[in-house]
């Protein structure tokens, strides 16, 4: 099955076994396979190398890669004369991927293409041919047009942006998903469900992206706790969650929201994995939000189900943040941050950064530095 929007994705259950063909359509004769330690230890990478007879594998990304992790990785794609990028693994494989192809071919420092700095100018469409293959259902990195990398300079995660980062094509396949543990597919599966709310409840007009977040969202409220309670047994709930972050993926080149204001710094300070940070502050944000956008809220909860058309906006928006709160709950994820080791004596490290951090720029609600400091204390 294939379909594109505007990324081309390869998806079903048994499609990597064409990854040769699609390697030898984009003229590839010796990809990098870009992937984690992690990812080789458990032997998953195994499945793409047997699939390939001539390769390079740069297994160095970290958990929130960064700009020495890319540069590794551009030496290793020059040293072994690689003429393609294969990333392999959660977002941040998927995202160190692509930031590689782009320093193949672009010379300037990489803070230069900062999309904050609109330094998505400065990059120009000769990236090599890169293949996305997630192992998780959570960022879509693998349909975005963008990679997520923390800069030397600043500490500071940036996001590097450009319609040429977009893979050549998304291999989707959901039996790599079918063995991830269950926290992790709770993490990662309540990032695909931030990503879709907050596209939807950001500012601007796209309505396109407006009508996939809802449905994104949708099938998160649906197959996500089969995912993590059943996930080996049901390759259909697997499936349904690698669709849905895509969808949230496309859906946020609309933008996003200050919970990935807040996120972001708690995963370069505090070690706190992306996803899970997401997740719990999601709850939180959204009843700040709550007070500017409740009809947008309450078309978030009908497209869960919830039976709240009779109700006023007010209303409606505060049972759906309730509903998602149970929700995350119920599939394991804490709820104060305290729970993922932050401690509170970090506050004022965090807060600068998450004012510095450009997606809540486009959340519905304004925020000051005095609404993040409260974001991270009620969160806390």
């Amino acid at each position: 099955m294939e379909f594109s929007f505007p990324t081309r994705i390869v998806f079903g259950a048994g499609t990597l076994n064409q990854l040769p063909e699609l390697v030898t359509e984009l003229g590839m004769k010796h990809p990098m396979i870009v992937t984690d330690p992690g990812l080789v230890k458990a032997g998953l990478i195994n499945q793409v190398t047997d699939r390939l007879t001539n390769f390079s594998v740069f297994d160095r990304v970290v958990p929130n890669p960064t700009e020495d992790n890319v540069f590794e990785g551009v030496r290793c794609y020059n040293r072994e004369r690689c003429d393609g990028i294969l990333g392999v693994g959660g977002g941040s494989a998927l995202d160190a991927g692509k930031i590689i192809g782009l320093m193949t071919t672009h010379v300037r420092p990489l803070a230069d293409y900062d999309d904050n700095t609109g330094g998505d100018r400065l990059i120009g469409p000769d990236i090599p041919p890169i293949i996305a293959i997630p192992t998780t259902a959570g960022t879509g990195s693998e349909v975005g047009r963008s990679g997520v990398i923390t800069l030397k300079e600043t500490g500071r995660k940036t996001v590097i942006f450009s319609p040429y980062l977009m893979p050549s094509v998304a291999l989707c396949d959901p039996e790599l998903t079918r063995s991830l543990p269950r926290h992790i597919t709770a993490a990662t599966g309540a990032d695909a469900l931030t990503h879709n709310i907050e596209a939807y409840l950001a500012k601007g007009f796209n309505p396109m992206c407006d009508g996939i977040a809802l449905h994104g969202t949708a099938l998160v409220y649906r197959y996500l706790p089969t995912a993590v309670w059943n996930g080996e047994g049901d390759i259909d709930a697997r499936g349904q969650m690698m669709i849905a972050a895509s969808m949230g993926a496309t859906a946020f080149q609309k933008g996003l929201g200050a919970t990935h204001s807040l996120a972001h710094p708690l995963s370069t300070i505090a070690g706190v994995p992306h996803g899970l940070a997401n997740a719990i502050l999601l709850p939180h944000v959204l009843r700040f939000n709550a007070e500017t956008v409740p009809e947008r809220l309450r078309d978030v909860g009908i497209a869960m189900g919830l039976d709240i058309v009779s109700q006023s906006a007010q209303e409606a928006s505060s049972t759906t943040v309730d509903v998602i709160e149970r929700f995350l709950k119920d599939i394991g994820i804490p709820t104060h941050l305290s729970e993922a080791g932050v401690d509170p004596e970090l506050l004022p490290m965090l807060v600068p950064k998450a004012l510095e951090d450009g997606c809540h720029l486009l959340n519905p609600r304004p925020c000051t530095g005095d609404d993040l400091r409260m974001l991270y204390e009620e969160a806390m």
